[in-house]
């Protein structure tokens, strides 16, 4: 069954991350240059390689931002929203759910939705977790905050409707699993679990393969970045040949993650 009207969706998606992907684990990480200059990276040099690459293939994608960063590197914002991309909710701090108390959880929310809301003009639609982790209150916080769509689990290649405290609501729910995810095979720092680092030629050809079964089951493709990762030169030939591929298969949708949702959700509902 399609997913979604208009052909076969493929989300590309990018958590800008930064330096919080070590500060997240470690505040005393900061402290650190050359761990921080990794992260930097990304906002430095990353972002603007990965935004040419879309422009040339006029591709319109989203960006989990958390809140931090857009308050610290507001010409990260400014960059996207030019190239026509989505800002979605990235917590505040990328602080690990699971250490959080729940005042804590409900402070990333508010404090990431408040600076996201005001470097981009508009109240974010999306919301994904730091380090793909939830506290059993975290759904409820979806919720509570009015996001129209997540991405967040690993439990199917279709979209659904979440399911909260026993009732289904419209948050539509994009899954994806750790093989579309580049840090799986590309994060290495000297501190952070993983330390991998494959041919991107590897790479490329586990996301064709995935491709082409979910294109012909008529599922979705949900893809998870980070710049500072993927914006690198040979890594992000992985991203070009993946757009390639795709390009090349008739009724392919590639988009921001609120514009497919909303027409997933129709289908979704028509179908319950």
């Amino acid at each position: 069954m399609a997913t979604t009207s208009r052909g076969f969706p493929l989300l590309l998606t990018f958590d800008l991350d930064c330096e919080t992907m070590w500060t997240a684990r470690d505040a005393s990480y900061a402290k650190r240059p050359i761990l921080m200059s990794q992260g930097a990276y990304g906002w430095k040099v990353g972002l603007q390689r990965v935004l040419a690459l879309l422009e040339r293939f006029q591709a319109r994608a989203t960006f989990f931002v958390p809140g931090i960063v857009a308050e610290r590197q507001p010409h990260t914002v400014e960059l996207i929203l030019k190239g026509g991309h989505e800002i979605a909710h990235h917590s505040y701090s990328h602080r690990w759910i699971v250490n959080l108390s729940p005042e804590e959880e409900h402070e990333e929310f508010q404090k990431g939705m408040e600076v996201l809301t005001r470097r981009a003009g508009y109240r974010p639609r999306g919301w994904r977790s730091p380090a793909a982790e939830f506290s059993e209150h975290t759904l409820g916080m979806i919720e509570e905050y009015g996001f129209d769509y997540s991405s967040n689990f690993f439990d199917d290649d279709s979209p659904y409707l979440l399911t909260i405290n026993g009732r289904r609501t419209r948050i539509v729910e994009l899954p994806f699993r750790w093989v579309l995810d580049d840090a799986p095979f590309f994060q290495y720092s000297i501190v952070l679990p993983g330390r991998t680092m494959q041919a991107p030629s590897a790479v490329l050809e586990a996301w064709k393969s995935e491709f082409d079964v979910l294109y012909a089951e008529e599922r979705m493709m949900m893809v998870g970045m980070h710049p500072e990762i993927i914006g690198q030169p040979s890594r992000l030939k992985v991203l070009e040949g993946l757009l390639l591929h795709a390009q090349s298969h008739p009724g392919v949708w590639i988009d921001r993650c609120d514009r497919i949702t909303d027409d997933m959700r129709i289908l979704l509902e028509a179908g319950a």
